[in-house]
C-alpha cells in the first residue's frame, strides 16, 4: 500500500483514476466519514500492491532495489527517475512489486516457495478463490515478505462493550489485556467484568494477559504499592491470588503495571518481579511488565526511577514501553507520541533489555486543546474518526510535524475560540512501523481499544504479519 496527500484541488476521482482503482476501495480502506469532503494535508491510505520506501542518506537504488527484492529498473519505471544515481535523502519512492508469470504445471505451493511467501498471502493479493486453479500465463503479484511481530492491545472497557472490542480487532492481535485488576493492601485483588473479553479472546485466538495495578485516578498507589513492595507476606497472597483467579478465569499470563513507585522501593520491586516469575514460571504462565518511557538509567521522577530497565528485561518475559502521553490531557498541546521521543526511549532500551522481549506503546486516540492553553485545563480526548470528522466540519488544513512525525491542525469554533489538534494518522503510523522494524523489536501494544482508528488495522496488515498461537486452551 502506498500513502497519499492530498493537495489543493483534488478529489476521490482524480486519486481513484491515478492509481487505477475503484473510489469504494479508498473509502473502504480509509472509511472515509465524507468522502465528497477532502482536506488539505489528509493522508489516504491506497490500497495497491505497492510499497513505499523514504530514502536514508548514502543510500543507492540498487541497495532499495535489493531490500525489497525487484529490480532496479521497475523502481526507475514506476517513480519516473531522470537520473538513478540521485537519490535524496527523504525522497519517497514507489516500490512496485514482483510480478510472476505462470509456468505451465506450476502451481501456488511452488510458487511460494520461490518466493518464501505462504500460498495464502499470494492467494489473498491476488483475489485467487480457488488455490487449484491456475493456468499458465496469469502474471501474478507477489506480495512483500513482513517481518512476524506480537501485537497487544488493552481495553479499558469491561463487559460485553471489551468483548466487542476484541472480536472487532481479534484477528490484528497476539494478545488482549483487560485493563486492570486493582491490587489491595491486603494482597487481594478488585474484580473486573472480563468475561466477555475472555471469550471473544478465546474466539479470535488471542491469548488473554491479565493486568494488574497499583494506582487508580483517585489514587497515585504510590504507598500502597510500598505496602505489597515491602512485605513478602502479602506478596505470597497477592500471587496465590492472582494464580487463582487465572486458573479460574482462562488468562495465559500476567502483565504488572506498578506505577508511581517510591524510587528507594527500586530495588523491592525488582525482587517482587522475580518471585512472580518464579511461582508464576511453575504453572506455566508468562510474565510481562509496564515501563514508564525512559531515556537513561539516572532519570529522575517518581514516573521513572523505581522502573529498572535493565533489570525488568533480565527477569521479565517481555516488556511494555508506555510510549505515549507526551501530549497529556491536562498539559500543554503536543504530539501525543512524538516519534523523535520514542526513539530516544529505544535507543536506551535496546542497550539493556534484548530487542525481542521489546513491545513498542502505540496510542490510537487524538486530543483538541484549547488556545491559549491553562494551565491544568482538560484537552479532549476522541477517536481519529473524530479527529478527521472535526476537521472537516471546520474546513481546516492538516499540517504534519516532522520532528514529531505527528499530523495535527487548528480550527476556530463557534464560539470563537482557537483550538489545536493532535491525532495519528497513516504517515505517522507507518513512520511508527518502520521504527518497529528498524529497531527489530518483539512487537507493539495499542493502548487502548475503543478508539476507531481503521487506516491503522489496514497498515498493520500490510507491513506485518501478526503472531497467533493457534492452541491457547
Amino acid at each position: 500500500m502506498i500513502i497519499h496527500i492530498i493537495q489543493r484541488g483534488e478529489t476521490l476521482w482524480n486519486i481513484a483514476e491515478r492509481y487505477g482503482i475503484s473510489l469504494s476501495e479508498i473509502i473502504a480502506a480509509n472509511s472515509l466519514p465524507d468522502p465528497n469532503r477532502l482536506l488539505i494535508g489528509q493522508s489516504l491510505v491506497i490500497p495497491i500492491a505497492f510499497r513505499q520506501h523514504i530514502a536514508r542518506a548514502g543510500e543507492t537504488l540498487w541497495q532499495i532495489a535489493q531490500k525489497y527484492g525487484v529490480a532496479v529498473g521497475s523502481i526507475v519505471q514506476a517513480n519516473h527517475i531522470s537520473d538513478p544515481s540521485k537519490i535524496n535523502p527523504g525522497m519517497i519512492l514507489n516500490i512496485p512489486p514482483r510480478i510472476h508469470t505462470v509456468k505451465p504445471g506450476e502451481n501456488l505451493s511452488q510458487i511460494s516457495q520461490i518466493y518464501r511467501i505462504s500460498v495464502q498471502e499470494i492467494a489473498k493479493a491476488n483475489r485467487i478463490q480457488n488455490p487449484d486453479l491456475l493456468y499458465p500465463g496469469t502474471r501474478l503479484t507477489i506480495p512483500f515478505v513482513k517481518p512476524v511481530i506480537d501485537v497487544n492491545a488493552y481495553t479499558i472497557h469491561a463487559g460485553e462493550e471489551g468483548g466487542k472490542e476484541v472480536r472487532e480487532a481479534g484477528s490484528f492481535l497476539t494478545y488482549v489485556s483487560p485493563f486492570a485488576y486493582i491490587i489491595r493492601e491486603d494482597g487481594g485483588l478488585d474484580a473486573i467484568n472480563d468475561t466477555a473479553i475472555l471469550q471473544a479472546a478465546l474466539t479470535e485466538q488471542v491469548i488473554p494477559m491479565m493486568s494488574i495495578t497499583n494506582f487508580t485516578f483517585r489514587d497515585p498507589g504510590s504507598r500502597l504499592a510500598h505496602a505489597i513492595l515491602s512485605n513478602t507476606e502479602l506478596q505470597d497472597r497477592l500471587l496465590t491470588t492472582i494464580i487463582n483467579t487465572m486458573k479460574e478465569k482462562g488468562y495465559r499470563g500476567l502483565n504488572i503495571d506498578f506505577e508511581n513507585v517510591f524510587p528507594d522501593d527500586r530495588e523491592l520491586y525488582n525482587q517482587f518481579l522475580q518471585r512472580a516469575v518464579d511461582r508464576l514460571h511453575k504453572e506455566g504462565y508468562f510474565v510481562s511488565t509496564a515501563l514508564a518511557p525512559k531515556t537513561s538509567a539516572e532519570q529522575k521522577g517518581i514516573l521513572y526511577e523505581a522502573h529498572d530497565y535493565a533489570a525488568h528485561g533480565r527477569i521479565a518475559d517481555f516488556v511494555i514501553l508506555m510510549t505515549y502521553e507526551w501530549g497529556y490531557r491536562l498539559g500543554p498541546p503536543q504530539a501525543i507520541s512524538p516519534l523523535n521521543q520514542i526513539k530516544q526511549v529505544l535507543d536506551y532500551a535496546v542497550t539493556v533489555i534484548p530487542r525481542n522481549k521489546i513491545f513498542m506503546g502505540f496510542q490510537v486516540y487524538a486530543r483538541d486543546w484549547l488556545l491559549p492553553h491553562v494551565q491544568g485545563q482538560e484537552a479532549e480526548t476522541f477517536d481519529m474518526q473524530e479527529a478527521i470528522r472535526r476537521a472537516v466540519q471546520h474546513g481546516a488544513v492538516i499540517q504534519y510535524d516532522r520532528t514529531s512525525q505527528s499530523p495535527f491542525y487548528r480550527y476556530v469554533d463557534e464560539q470563537g475560540r482557537t483550538h489545536e489538534v493532535w491525532f495519528e494518522d497513516a504517515r505517522s503510523t507507518r513512520a511508527k512501523f518502520d521504527a518497529v522494524k528498524d529497531y527489530g523489536l518483539r512487537g507493539i501494544s495499542y493502548w487502548v481499544l475503543g478508539y476507531p482508528f481503521p487506516q491503522n488495522w489496514v497498515l498493520l496488515e500490510d507491513n506485518f504479519q501478526v503472531r497467533k498461537f493457534r492452541s491457547i486452551h
